[in-house]
């Protein structure tokens, strides 16, 4: 039986969380600071941060400790500095400091995307598209992508089979990478604050069960790609290197996957191959 929300809690998300990991990963050298001394913790000190960041010791201390849950967006652009934050990773740290209103216990959300997503997808015969909530939950695709995958079928889940099914070791020779992707990713476009129950419960359930997941949610990256390449060694027709663009669909509150070949590439041919079958 899958663990409940209520059973399972998911990594903390707080900014001394954040600042914490992001600190523990930083090495002195790409500060400036010497990396020859011998260091009794991984990454900078706090103190380090407090000085790149120009705060004092003491107010980092309060921030990594939770005692100050609401420093400045000037404070929070000096950490961001400091830590070598992207844009991405910067706005995540601001949307902790400053989280939306919660509107109470959310309830669990029926996703029903209609007729018309479905028909659409339907055209699209040369092309593996499906939709999917945050929480991973395939609630549209067309044959082509269940073809391509079985992960990708209506009622499937494509975040916990990326982590828990084995196959898709198989089906991603560079499964390392596109598993820190998908992290990565739901990190940059989700706030636990208001995630909904049943992407809560997949966390919780991918915490305990999966080592893998486990240590790319601790790390905290931050980075949504919506678009870049992606290899697939797929069972029958072969290796496949293919385009992928990932779309939200903010009405719906779902997200558009979208797979493609190079025209007169092999892996077109090998698509269109699978597509006939």
């Amino acid at each position: 039986m899958s663990p409940r929300v209520c059973d399972v809690q998911p990594v903390s998300d707080t900014i001394g969380d954040f600042l914490r990991s992001r600190r523990e990963q930083l090495r002195p050298e790409q500060v400036g600071l010497p990396a020859s001394e011998r260091r009794r913790v991984p990454g900078l000190r706090r103190e380090e941060v407090a000085l790149l960041a120009g705060i004092s010791s003491e107010y980092y201390l309060r921030l990594e400790q939770g005692r100050d849950l609401h420093p400045s967006d000037q404070v929070l652009d000096a950490l961001a500095a400091a830590l070598q934050l992207d844009e991405e990773a910067t706005a995540y740290l601001h949307r902790l400091a400053h989280p939306p209103r919660r509107a109470g216990r959310r309830r669990p959300r029926q996703h029903n995307p209609g007729p018309a997503l479905q028909q659409m997808l339907d055209l699209w015969t040369s092309t593996p598209a499906y939709a999917q909530a945050a929480s991973g939950q395939v609630v549209a695709a067309n044959r082509l992508a269940v073809a391509l995958s079985p992960s990708f079928e209506v009622g499937s889940n494509t975040l916990r089979a990326a982590f828990l099914d084995p196959a898709m070791r198989q089906l991603y020779p560079e499964w390392e990478t596109v598993t820190a992707r998908a992290v990565s990713a739901l990190r940059a476009t989700v706030s636990l604050d208001q995630a909904e129950p049943e992407l809560l419960e997949t966390i919780g359930e991918l915490t305990i069960a999966s080592e893998r997941f486990r240590v790319l949610w601790g790390r905290r990256d931050v980075r949504h790609k919506a678009s870049g390449p992606t290899r697939m060694n797929h069972p029958v027709v072969g290796e496949l290197e293919l385009h992928y663009e990932r779309m939200l669909l903010p009405e719906a509150r779902l997200i558009l996957v979208v797979y493609h070949a190079d025209p007169a590439s092999p892996s077109g041919e090998r698509l269109q191959l699978l597509a006939s079958l």
